[in-house]
């Protein structure tokens, strides 16, 4: 069966998870790892701020989208049969209660814990006259000239308010009895938590084993506490914080931009006035100051979100910042691969063999390396490669920069489309435009997201390619923070396909075919569901037909519908998917052979494998692509095979394995689109894959190197 056959054969409503509900349930999974009795403390705290700054981007894209459907009168059912109107119902009533469950968290279990460490989240009232004397001329010297009072009245129009900026909504009353409306921003310059022992020095307060105490009060009591200096003369009524979220997912016209880096950075500012999705309010506020804030900023009653604790929680990653470790994990050191410590010349190691690197077990340091080695060899002619999120001060962007100023020829495809990476990546484009790099922009209509670095360089027996392909992007700092996997090779037909690959991307090209790898939007889906075909023909034939895929998301309905498809047919399928997946598990006569499971863990799991059985002839897929629409027909993407036996089986018996075997961080998919977390059974010892992967690389290969995480 082709695609089209095979969705119009599933294409059951109940065959498919809402996307969005999904989602959901994922950001509920990262919550729960904050509810985990074993975590320590400030990691608790880092994965309350992971979920709340999740919840605020899915508001500003997904919830956004919605609304803008509801409004444009769309009825028609998703895939799943729910209506934009039912899947935002469905979305807030999932969400009240793990609001309350995290403000419940924060209020009887984490501000406690923290107190029993001499760490203060102080209420204002609590503190003495002196120290409120203290931070009176505190803020007069620190805050009070970067605030902004705004009055609203017909004189003055209703003020601007920005995406997720944190407000206090002021009533005051002047003498002659006249009450108005005010805003006063929480300026985002400044630390959220004002540490008071620095204000009171050399007034130490310390615990009863002469300890240092860390006491902060909320920047947003200590402005609200003295307001009658922002307004003098006039009697403060009432003042309360409250936050909007905004539409940031501005539509791009490609095809009508002459410069798409001027229409970036206009749709960069726009983000700034996009409507209003999500107003947060304090729960004490006034029913007349909610009123004029919804009639001011247009929104409705199902858009308030009344909260019982702090606003705009993402922040408190500022409290994991604390020089505290003994309330964190044991850190972890990622290893230099034995390889690289025995032969200093990259393309040396190259040479001799693939190399596998998984981060961020195995260190990133290599990849660093690679580039700065072809910048200056030399030998080095062209070095050619793609950026979607680099990260700020990046060491490899700089390596270009020095490549182009020592006359090599290098060409870097710079995705402006990275959303709300758009900035950065601005900056970087027009640094390397500045000494002469071939920067371009990619194709109008399709985002570039595959990894890829080509190095041409010029040896005795001729000109020779080699090529770095990954999971995951070129940022050094997230290396620390996700799982992903990067593949160093000289295959003359890999290289010869990334080669073409970028041709695709700067000149123009109207190439199907490839010798190894598998490119979206041009041949990914396809090769896909052959493979898939290939294990249910395997399986008719009575063979054993299995497949193992771990990725981010699973949402496109052609590929569920061919798992289904290959699931009923008596193929084994196994999927280890990080966050959102449309696929139903475990029903029978649709599903009964697939099992899905999750992992959420002291690393963000973002690799992409892709195992097929093949009768015995097992192969192996690592790719930059989830399983979504969007990878498959509006992204440039890479898949690409592993094809060394030796890189093959560590993978299996690593990864795969351990991922399949963990028991500690792993929830598996019911059928009801719920998700239960595994419990060691029969005796079983408690695996935790990432921890037995560190483990794992700290014993096998000799490290000389510390990174500290």
């Amino acid at each position: 069966m082709n695609g089209k056959e095979l969705l119009k054969k599933y294409r059951d409503p109940n065959n498919f998870f809402n996307r969005d509900l999904s989602w959901v349930e994922f950001n509920k999974r990262v919550l729960e790892e904050a509810l985990d009795p074993q975590l320590p403390l400030l990691d608790k705290i880092k994965f309350i701020s992971i979920y709340s700054s999740n919840l605020d981007e899915f508001y500003m894209i997904r919830v956004s989208g919605l609304k803008e459907q509801v409004a444009a009168n769309i009825i028609e059912p998703a895939i799943d049969g729910l209506t934009p109107m039912e899947q935002l119902q469905r979305i807030d009533k999932f969400l009240k209660p793990l609001n309350k469950v995290l403000y419940d968290l924060w209020t009887t279990e984490i501000i406690p814990e923290l107190r029993k460490y001499d760490i203060f989240l102080c209420n204002y009232d609590e503190l003495t006259a002196e120290e409120k004397t203290k931070l009176t001329e505190y803020f007069k010297k620190e805050i009070f000239p970067v605030l902004t009072p705004l009055a609203f009245d017909p004189g003055r129009p209703f003020p601007y308010i920005s995406n997720l900026s944190l407000s206090i909504a002021v009533m005051v009353k002047k003498p002659n009895g006249e009450s108005h409306f005010a805003r006063v921003k929480v300026p985002s310059i400044l630390p959220r938590l004002v540490e008071i022992e620095k204000i009171l020095v050399p007034q130490k307060p310390t615990n009863n084993n002469g300890e240092h105490k860390s006491r902060f009060v909320w920047l947003g009591d200590l402005i609200k506490a003295n307001l009658d200096l922002l307004f003098p003369g006039m009697d403060i009524i009432e003042a309360h914080r409250f936050r909007i979220t905004r539409d940031t997912d501005i539509e791009i016209q490609e095809d009508e931009a002459d410069d798409l880096l001027r229409v970036i950075e206009e749709n960069i500012r726009q983000r700034r006035f996009g409507s209003v999705v999500r107003l947060e309010v304090a729960n004490l506020m006034p029913e007349f100051m909610l009123d004029t804030l919804m009639e001011n900023l247009q929104i409705k009653r199902e858009d308030v979100h009344v909260l019982g604790g702090p606003l705009g929680m993402s922040d408190v990653m500022a409290l994991y910042k604390l020089p505290l470790h003994q309330l964190k994990e044991k850190p972890f050191y990622p290893v230099i691969p034995k390889v690289f410590e025995e032969e200093e010349d990259i393309f040396s190691i190259i040479k001799q063999k693939d190399v596998l690197l998984h981060h961020p077990y195995d260190s990133f340091t290599p990849v660093i390396d690679f580039i700065k080695q072809a910048t200056r060899d030399p030998e080095v002619l062209a070095i050619k490669q793609t950026l979607y999120r680099v990260g700020p001060a990046s060491p490899i962007v700089k390596a270009l920069i020095e490549a182009a100023e020592r006359g090599k020829q290098v060409a870097v495809l710079v995705e402006l489309k990275a959303r709300f990476d758009e900035e950065n990546n601005i900056f970087w484009a027009r640094a390397l435009e500045k000494v002469g790099v071939h920067v371009v922009y990619g194709l109008v209509g399709l985002k570039t997201h595959a990894k890829m670095t080509l190095v041409v360089r010029k040896e005795f027996e001729g000109v020779k390619r080699y090529v770095h392909l990954s999971t995951g992007n070129y940022n050094a700092i997230t290396a620390k923070l996700y799982t992903d996997l990067g593949f160093f090779t000289c295959n003359e037909d890999i290289c010869s396909d990334v080669a073409d690959v970028f041709n695709y991307l700067t000149g123009y090209s109207k190439q199907k075919e490839f010798k190894k790898l598998f490119v979206s939007p041009i041949s990914m889906r396809e090769k896909y569901l052959g493979l898939i075909a290939r294990e249910i023909e395997n399986a008719k034939a009575g063979k054993t037909g299995r497949i193992i895929w771990k990725l981010n998301s699973l949402v496109d309905p052609v590929i569920i519908s061919a798992l289904y498809e290959a699931s009923n047919n008596g193929v084994e399928i196994k999927l280890i998917v990080r966050g959102i997946c449309c696929l139903v598990p475990g029903v029978e006569n649709l599903s009964e052979n697939i099992e899905v499971r999750s992992i959420v863990g002291r690393f963000l799991e973002h690799t992409r494998i892709f195992y097929f059985f093949n009768d015995g002839n097992e192969e192996i897929f690592l790719s930059s692509a989830d399983m979504m629409q969007r990878n498959l027909d509006r992204r440039v993407e890479v898949t690409f095979p592993i094809e060394d036996p030796s890189l093959k089986q560590e993978l299996i018996k690593t990864v795969i394995k351990y991922s399949l075997r963990d028991n500690v961080k792993t929830r598996k998919l019911n059928p009801d689109g719920t998700y239960t977390l595994l419990q060691p059974q029969n005796g079983e010892k408690n695996i935790n894959c990432q921890e037995w992967l560190m483990n794992h690389v700290t014993k096998s290969k000799n490290k000389t190197t510390k990174i500290k995480i």
